[in-house]
């Protein structure tokens, strides 16, 4: 595998020391070939440094010298920023400018507030990013908390319509297979599906088990009716899996948001990680 970047942002929070302080978690992206790891963290723009008692910055650098040195022993190189402004711009810009293959961001999970259910940075670099985001959700209302999910990718549900964007998120395999054991693939057939008949669609899905086989990869299909974001929810409810894989636009010619509906759903609402794959950044 040729060396992958990741763009690993903090806010110095306890969810982002969990993830970054988590061994397994870095093993994993070592595995699928991340051996270079850009530590970034963003100092709101409205906080300026002159504030009585406070430096944010100077904070966040220490931080981010302690992080780094945890990185640094699991093997990786790496490099810290600490930036100034809007922090799902700032990580997007950041990501661009030094060529990252995928962005990794804590989320605490489910919020006690409805409408806030993933951190807002999280969830706006769901609705923008430009390349993979990988979402590692974090258990919340504890002092001491752990990764909901110990392993990135062991167990991977893969939900797909079939479109070229869920093709594009299915050849992420290629190198997620070193530290994936099995995929479960998602189908849901909802009322306006043109995905063809049942027997269309178990060939398709037959064809993708037949790919993952090829990598050694352990395969189920699972087919559903209904809803597609309600019905992938209840799939990663069924099947537990290490982390939900999907394109972040699918079928839908709608732009809602920048993000197709059902993939923001899922990020909103899935218990575990996510990995969204959004399309080329020319489309």
């Amino acid at each position: 595998m040729t060396g992958k970047s990741a763009v690993l942002a903090t806010d110095l929070s306890t969810a982002s020391e969990t993830m970054i302080e988590s061994e397994t978690g870095l093993n994993c992206l070592s595995r699928i070939g991340v051996d270079r790891i850009h530590l970034v963290t963003v100092v709101p723009a409205n906080v300026h440094s002159g504030m009585p008692g406070i430096d944010f910055e100077k904070r966040r650098k220490r931080g981010l010298r302690r992080y780094r040195e945890t990185v640094e022993a699991a093997g990786f190189d790496v490099e810290t920023h600490v930036v100034r402004g809007t922090p799902h711009r700032r990580i997007n810009g950041i990501a661009g400018a030094v060529g990252a293959d995928l962005i990794l961001v804590g989320s605490r999970g489910k919020s006690p507030l409805e409408n806030r259910v993933i951190g807002s940075t999280a969830r706006n670099l769901a609705r923008t990013t430009v390349v993979p985001l990988l979402v590692d959700r974090i258990e919340r209302g504890v002092d001491d908390p752990e990764t909901v999910r110990r392993h990135l990718f062991k167990r991977t549900l893969f939900a797909t319509d079939f479109s070229e964007n869920a093709e594009r998120a299915f050849e992420t395999f290629e190198y997620l297979r070193h530290a994936t054991e099995e995929v479960t693939l998602v189908h849901v057939r909802s009322p306006k599906d043109d995905t063809g008949d049942e027997g269309d669609v178990e060939a398709r899905l037959g064809e993708l088990e037949d790919r993952l086989d090829s990598w050694g990869l352990e395969a189920r299909t699972d087919v559903r009716r209904g809803d597609p974001a309600a019905e992938i929810l209840a799939a990663e409810r069924e099947h537990e899996p290490s982390t939900l894989l999907l394109g972040s636009r699918g079928r839908s010619r709608l732009r809602r948001l920048l993000l197709g509906s059902v993939s923001e759903e899922v990020v909103v609402n899935a218990t575990g990680n996510v990995f969204l794959v959004p399309p080329p950044r020319s489309a």
